[in-house]
This record gives C-alpha cells, sequence and structure tokens, in this order.
C-alpha cells in the first residue's frame, strides 16, 4: 500500500435544501484522506471502527467502492457508528456537534492495527481525534510509532475539534505533543499555530521532534510549508465556497499524493521543487473541494486537479 490512514470515520449530516433537514454523508479525516488518496490513482487502506448497524454498512460499502482497502473490517456492537451534524454559516463554514456517547471510532485497539500492514506501506497518516478518547488513542499512537520505527513516512494532522476534547485544547496539545517525535509531515491550521506554541516556534518544535516539515494552512490564502529553514508559500485561489467540510482533508489528501506520484516514499527524497510542487497540487484540490456539498462526494480525482494545474 502506499498510505495507511487510522483513526475516524462517521456520518456527516450536513444540511439539506429544506429548513431544519440533514442529509447523510460518509465523512471522518483520515477516512477522507484515505480517499483522496485513492481518487489520485495510489493504493490506500483505513484502519478505524465503525458500528454494526445501517450506518456502519455505509461507511464500509463507501470505503470499498473508493478502492480503499478496509483494514479493519470487524463492525462492533459495542456502540452506535459515530456521527457529526454539521452547521454551515453564509461563507461555508462549518460548526460540529457530535453524537459520540460513546461512538464506534473511539473503540479500535492496538490488536485491530495489523503489523503487517505497516510493514507494507509507505506511509501512515492520522489525525488528533483518535487520540480524543477511548482505546482509539492507544492504538493511534502504537500505529504512528510503529511506523516511525520501521522507517515509514509518518503524516499527522492536528485537526484540533473543541467538542471532542470537551473544549479543553491544553489536553488536545499534550497529546499531539507526546507524538510528535515520530511525526515526519505535520499539517495544522492557522487556527492551530497558537495551540502549537506560535508560529515563531515552528522551527524550535520541528528541530525537537526531528520533524522534516510543517504545512499551515491558510483557507483562501493558500498555505505556507516551513521546510529546511525556509518558509515555501503557495497563494490561495478565489472560489465561490459552498461547503469547506473537507477541504483540509482534500488539500492534505493531494498534498501526500503528489508527494508520492513525485517518488518521495523516503522522507530524505524531500526538495523545495518537490514540495512546492506538492502544495499547489494539495492547493488545487481543496479549491475543488469546497465548490460543493459533502466531504467525500467533492473530492477530486487526480484528472480533475491535473486539468486545473494544466491551465496555467
Amino acid at each position: 500500500m502506499d498510505v495507511i490512514c487510522v483513526g475516524e470515520m462517521l456520518i456527516d449530516f450536513i444540511p439539506g435544501s429544506e429548513p431544519c433537514s440533514y442529509v447523510k454523508n460518509a465523512g471522518g479525516a483520515p477516512a477522507n484522506v484515505a480517499i483522496a488518496v485513492a481518487r489520485n490513482g495510489l493504493d490506500s487502506g483505513f484502519c478505524g471502527k465503525m458500528g454494526d448497524d445501517d450506518f456502519g454498512r455505509f461507511l464500509a460499502d463507501t470505503l470499498k467502492e473508493n478502492d480503499v482497502k478496509v483494514l479493519c473490517p470487524e463492525l462492533t456492537r459495542d456502540a452506535v457508528t459515530t456521527m457529526a451534524f454539521v452547521t454551515l454559516s453564509g461563507n461555508g463554514e462549518r460548526t460540529f456537534t457530535f453524537a459520540r456517547k460513546p461512538g464506534a471510532d473511539m473503540l479500535l485497539t492496538v490488536g485491530d492495527i495489523d503489523r503487517a500492514n505497516l510493514d507494507a506501506t509507505k506511509m501512515i497518516h492520522a489525525g488528533s481525534c483518535s487520540l480524543s478518547k477511548g482505546s482509539a488513542s492507544d492504538a493511534t499512537i502504537y500505529a504512528l510509532k510503529a511506523g516511525h520505527e520501521k522507517g515509514k513516512i509518518v503524516s499527522f494532522d492536528v485537526n484540533y475539534r473543541n467538542v471532542m476534547w470537551d473544549d479543553d485544547q491544553e489536553a488536545a496539545a499534550r497529546k499531539v505533543f507526546e507524538i510528535l517525535p515520530y511525526v515526519d509531515l505535520l499539517k495544522i491550521s492557522e487556527e492551530e499555530v497558537e495551540m502549537m506554541g506560535g508560529e515563531e516556534h515552528i522551527p524550535k518544535l520541528m528541530e525537537q521532534n526531528q520533524i522534516a516539515l510543517v504545512v499551515e494552512t491558510l483557507g483562501a490564502e493558500g498555505a505556507k510549508c516551513f521546510f529546511g529553514g525556509k518558509v515555501l508559500r503557495i497563494p490561495g485561489r478565489r472560489a465561490k465556497a459552498v461547503d469547506a467540510t473537507g477541504a483540509g482533508d482534500a488539500f492534505w489528501g493531494g498534498f501526500l499524493s503528489s508527494l508520492l506520484i513525485q517518488g518521495v516514499d523516503q522522507i530524505d527524497k524531500l526538495d523545495e521543487a518537490k514540495l512546492l510542487k506538492a502544495m499547489e497540487y494539495g492547493n488545487v484540490s481543496g479549491w475543488i473541494c469546497v465548490q460543493s456539498k459533502g466531504a467525500i462526494s467533492s473530492l477530486p480525482t487526480r484528472d480533475q486537479i491535473e486539468a486545473v494545474l494544466n491551465q496555467n
């Protein structure tokens, strides 16, 4: 496999066309990244717990339909599939209400992580949501640490969701800092910079934890990458944003895919030219995503991304 994504897959209920109505969509940041990678023609797998219910079966089918390997196929009866209700503002930004007391995603265990799969992949990706509660925290840490020890590229998205952490950002930061020594590629949003100690602290954070690069996404303003003592920047693209759900995952899935397409299967193969190309590729991926509703349904294919890039 090219990429294994570990963490949550859930049901996103996004606002429907009628007042107070919601439409069911598959979601969850690591699952979104896994599908984004697959749509770029690469081989991806997802490892996360889903409930033995209609929603869980729908999510498993969604992965299969998108050519993502289901690495944790046994559905649990100990909790229902996790649900998130999305509220959209006028500019497409969103807030979340989670049904997760508990949710199936929290029940992933170390035993669900197959070391043979870790041996067979080039990259492992996860995010902070699965660190927030339940045995999924230990499972995620185990996967990241094992990947690091095996010399795999380890990717991590801070992806802070205050509801999942009971509004305790300090607790989230402590957990994130715990896994940083295993991380090669770190993604943060503009809102998460202070949580990581402030932008001026990023070079020191990278040095202390031997992180190869940090990408800060800036929404409509593009992104910047901290690498090799420099800051690389790409501008944003004008878009009529309909729904920002999944845009960060589209960016990161595109970014990771571009690195792999360019032959970056080990950290020492990174250079500025490849990073700038990957950032622009991810930028276009996110730009396409925000222009329609839903996370997974809006994730673009490699052909769609390259068609935009070839217009420039």
